[in-house]
């Protein structure tokens, strides 16, 4: 299963025993599917465990005649689609009217008197995520989403989520293929929707995950500088133990002053070694600095050797 579906099937888990409050998920979960009228109520998801909470909530609160339909979705031929119909249309009417919405209502708006508590707002919002939410694996980034069908219930929402107070949410909205993006990015926010609506094991699933990511970008980038440390040095070292063979061949090493005579014969011993372990291993030792100085000079050497 996909994290998404995970995140689902911890919110289907949630068991509020106050009317209100399952009234007020209900709402969210009809409400933002693309059919909720007096005359058809349809409910669709790829979750098998929010179709099942579907009929739960459904026949909890007003016992309606239920059609349950299966089928592969269209252009994959791979994910399920679940699809809850009430069958009776005096059933649709009965929900429909009293969840606050009259037949002929031009736009489809929230019903802010179905969240009377702060417990049913977030029950509200649950509701809507098992209907159009969506988050990506914390493996591969940081993002959920809510696909809104229509403009007005996408304002509505975010108004909604700006006015948790425990939360400091900033969704943003984007339209995209006929639909109204609610989105979140980042991880410390998504954690926060995750809880709020109840997933909590989810959100720690996101820390965790964060964590582990966090961890093993740090041992990259360590691993990453010692390369490059060590071709850096190997890289100086080849230079200098060209110059050195170059003065060997032309004039000898004995004819370079005592302190470049010392450090190049070190050189010739230990190519690996770095500046600093040279400097260490002079006689008197000497600082990095102190030994890249004499290298430079015995570079500068072999340079003018090499000149006619």
């Amino acid at each position: 299963m996909s994290f998404s579906s995970d995140v689902k099937k911890e919110l289907c888990q949630c068991q509020p025993t106050d009317t209100d409050m399952l009234r007020a998920e209900l709402y969210g979960l009809l409400l933002f599917g693309k059919h909720f009228n007096d005359s058809r109520i349809v409910f669709t998801t790829e979750s098998s465990h929010a179709a099942a909470h579907a009929v739960t909530l459904l026949e909890t609160l007003y016992m309606p005649i239920i059609e349950r339909q299966n089928a592969l979705r269209v252009k994959t031929g791979e994910s399920r689609l679940f699809k809850i119909c009430v069958v009776d249309s005096g059933d649709c009417r009965r929900i429909f009217e009293d969840f606050g919405h009259t037949a002929g209502q031009v736009t489809r708006r929230v019903n802010r008197a179905n969240l009377s508590a702060d417990e049913c707002a977030a029950a509200f919002v649950r509701g809507v995520f098992l209907s159009c939410g969506s988050v990506s694996d914390p493996m591969k980034g940081y993002h959920a989403e809510f696909c809104v069908p229509y403009k007005n219930l996408s304002v509505d929402l975010c108004k909604i989520l700006a006015e948790v107070t425990e939360c400091d949410f900033t969704p943003k909205t984007v339209a995209r293929s006929g639909s109204y993006i609610v989105y979140f990015k980042g991880s410390e926010q998504i954690c926060d929707l995750l809880t709020y609506m109840g997933a909590p094991i989810q959100a720690m699933e996101i820390m965790g995950t964060k964590a582990v990511k966090q961890v093993r970008n740090n041992v990259n980038r360590r691993i990453n500088s010692e390369v490059a440390n060590i071709t850096k040095v190997a890289s100086a070292s080849a230079r200098q133990l060209e110059a050195i063979e170059h003065i060997k061949k032309t004039v000898g090493l004995e004819s370079l002053p005592e302190d470049l005579r010392e450090i190049a014969y070190l050189r010739l011993e230990n190519p690996e070694m770095s500046l600093r372990a040279l400097g260490e291993n002079l006689t008197p030792p000497i600082s990095r600095s102190g030994a890249n100085h004499r290298m430079q000079r015995l570079l500068e050497y072999a340079d003018i050797k090499e000149k006619p």
